[in-house]
């Protein structure tokens, strides 16, 4: 049975001409002939990803979305650039094959890269997938390891001094994202108020030693082995990595993180089956990472909390383009109950701080 993730139809509005992108490519990367055939990559709400099949070769091109874009956001030669340092020594990273800011081609940079083909997890595991409790929980340790191993990299070595600011990065994550919420406001969502005070008010300092951090870590951002579901040979969408604090990219990733004993309605908008029995929970997960770091993690709710803030402001910036009319995607429309959702939950784990 075939579990790898399928690309579906191009949505209605994020077509791509296809005749000017198949004179691009066939110049710009050698060895490519046949037919070009484009499909899309269903899921994701962000930047725009593309299956193009051209003869027997696939390829992925990526470009940002239709619409309004978060200023610092959709960066396409900054994914570029840390893919084509990353990926000698970390080769889960897809090869970047070319970049282009020619705007004639489809009116924005874009980037294309080689495909990772394997199975992607979403809500639930593709039909004909099952994993026992001794495998899901030996899934979860090795979606650990590898972001462990992203942090361990010498950023320096492999040139990407400069890439990002990590002094000041709690700061400003906390401030920025802040902004952003308050820019992306609609009137039927939360305000966050108390959440965001609470966050100004208890920032830690930077952590030393700072890393590449992907920003992005999670489930559907991995690639699974088709033939050994257990083994991770990719990760994908690196728009928004960065030189920063790897306890904030820690605490990113598990803002994602439900678990079974989570409320009914925070399982309900999960995303990801982070809840199967033999998961590891949040906790296990934090403790695993201070076993192979040799962090004290003990006062690690900050991160989680700014994790489940930092995920309110992106659905709320994708939702922003649908109240306004800005996309024709249907799933953004019911993003707002999500964000409810994680507003409702981070008063509950604070007032349990206080």
């Amino acid at each position: 049975m075939d579990l790898t993730d399928k690309s579906t139809k191009v949505r209605q509005g994020e077509e791509l001409d296809l005749k000017v992108v198949e004179h691009f490519l066939k110049d710009a990367i050698s060895g490519l002939s046949g037919d070009l055939v484009v499909e899309q990559f269903p899921s994701g709400f962000s930047n725009l990803t593309y299956l193009i099949k051209v003869g027997g070769t696939d390829l992925v091109l990526r470009r940002p979305p239709f619409g309004r874009k978060a200023k610092t956001a959709h960066d396409m030669g900054r994914e570029y650039r840390i893919l084509t340092a990353l990926h000698p020594v970390f080769p889960y990273c897809p090869k970047p094959l070319i970049y282009t800011e020619d705007e004639s081609v489809m009116g924005c940079p874009f980037y294309v890269m080689e495909r990772i083909p394997g199975i992607i997890l979403r809500k639930k595991l593709p039909k004909g997938l099952e994993l026992s409790p001794a495998q899901m929980r030996a899934l979860c340790e090795n979606l650990l390891d590898v972001h462990y191993k992203l942090h361990s990299i010498d950023y320096k070595a492999i040139g990407l001094e400069g890439f990002g600011k990590p002094e000041g990065y709690v700061r400003r994550q906390v401030e920025g994202w802040s902004e952003r919420y308050k820019a992306a406001w609609t009137p039927d969502a939360p305000t966050f108020e108390k959440v965001i005070q609470w966050l100004h008010d208890n920032m830690p300092s930077d952590y030393k030693k700072p890393a590449i951090i992907h920003n992005d870590y999670k489930f559907d951002n991995v690639v699974l082995n088709p033939d050994n579901p257990l083994e991770i040979i990719g990760v994908l969408d690196w728009e928004m990595a960065t030189i920063g604090d790897p306890l904030m990219d820690l605490g990113n990733s598990l803002g994602y993180w439900v678990q079974s004993d989570d409320p009914p309605e925070v399982q309900a908008a999960g995303m990801l089956p982070t809840n199967l029995p033999g998961a590891l929970t949040r906790a296990e997960m934090v403790k695993r990472y201070e076993e192979k770091s040799g962090i004290n993690l003990e006062n690690f709710n900050f991160y989680l909390f700014f994790g489940f803030f930092r995920i309110a402001v992106i659905l709320q910036q994708i939702y922003y383009r649908s109240y306004h009319g800005q996309t024709k995607d249907e799933r953004f429309k019911v993003l707002i109950f999500g964000i409810h959702i994680i507003d409702s939950e981070l008063k509950k784990r604070l007032k349990s701080e206080a």
